[in-house]
């Protein structure tokens, strides 16, 4: 009876001390790990959220770019921390992909971490130099297989985002283009401008500004509908029936983060996207926001991940 008095009361004193601990919280600086290069569009959607967050919270959120084997270095940092809400990642539709493609990863993208919320969505754009001579979609495929083989494409490594995207694309359209994998999105897009590639699949933030300054050429967008920040510009679909293929952006925890701190994170990103100033940065860059719970976004994540084995599966992709 000692004994068993004894552990419901230590079991009593975590759950207080826990909970004092979540209350408080935080009491220090936080950092969000980016799977990704600075510039890029995880990047530049991190920082904007980090910023709005660093008011709601009322301590500062950094963010620590651990960018290098398609994101798996910083997912493996970040399962790895400690549980205590001062370590978070952005995960993004980048990692299903990885997850699925990849055999063994010394991390699990469903048990390691704990879902915070669904951040904001971003299409793609498939861009090429300007000197391509192709200004459609229809276009590339006729060039492509008129020239098997000879076209280039970048992306941020085998088993990243644009890799996949561009394989599906491949597959769907019967053409042959030789993958040059960079460490990040962002030297893809400046090798693209500079014409040492001919093409690439990025996301909306990221080419945008280049695609505005005319250092590229945007044929299509990647999501099922057009995209309010470049109406002019055709989805793939219209020429490829079937084809899609969206970015997000979403925070996670490591497993075992207690869950009011959860909660906490999880109000503070809420309150964060619903200023006008957020939306209307977010816009800027070509993402929109999404917000939602937890529980909302762990069903998303095992959703895209179901998606991304499919994907894989019909398109062959094969790891690098």
């Amino acid at each position: 009876m000692k004994f068993k008095s004894a552990a419901v009361y230590s079991a009593a004193m975590l759950t207080f001390v826990t909970s004092v601990v979540a209350q408080q919280y935080p009491t220090k600086p936080l950092r969000i790990i980016v799977m990704n290069t600075p510039g890029s569009g995880a990047d530049i959607v991190t920082r904007l959220i980090a910023a709005k967050m660093s008011e709601s919270l009322g301590q500062q959120v950094v963010v620590d770019n651990r960018a290098g084997a398609s994101g798996n270095i910083g997912s493996e940092i970040a399962a790895r921390a400690a549980p205590d809400g001062y370590t978070l990642a952005m995960i993004t539709s980048q990692q299903p992909n990885v997850v699925a493609l990849f055999d063994k990863l010394p991390y699990d993208l469903v048990n390691d971490f704990a879902p915070i919320s669904l951040l904001a969505s971003a299409p793609y754009f498939v861009i090429v130099n300007p000197a391509v001579a192709a200004t459609t979609v229809k276009e590339l495929v006729a060039l492509a297989k008129s020239k098997p083989g000879s076209l280039s494409y970048g992306s941020a490594g085998s088993g990243s985002a644009p890799h996949l995207a561009t394989e599906v694309f491949k597959s769907m359209t019967a053409i042959n283009l030789l993958h040059v994998p960079y460490k990040g999105t962002t030297p893809a897009l400046t090798d693209t401008m500079a014409g040492q590639i001919q093409m690439t699949v990025l996301v909306a933030p990221l080419v945008l500004p280049a695609v505005k300054a005319g250092k590229v050429r945007a044929l299509g967008v990647t999501s099922s509908r057009r995209s309010a920040l470049a109406p002019d510009i055709p989805t793939v679909a219209e020429s490829v029936p079937g084809y899609e293929w969206s970015g997000w952006y979403g925070l996670v925890a490591p497993a075992k983060t207690d869950a009011a701190i959860i909660q906490k994170l999880n109000a503070g990103q809420n309150q964060a996207i619903k200023s006008v100033e957020f939306k209307e940065r977010l816009a800027g860059v070509g993402a929109e926001p999404i917000g939602g719970t937890p529980a909302e976004y762990g069903a998303h994540i095992k959703t895209q991940l179901d998606k991304m084995k499919l994907a894989i599966k019909l398109a062959g992709v094969k790891v690098e």
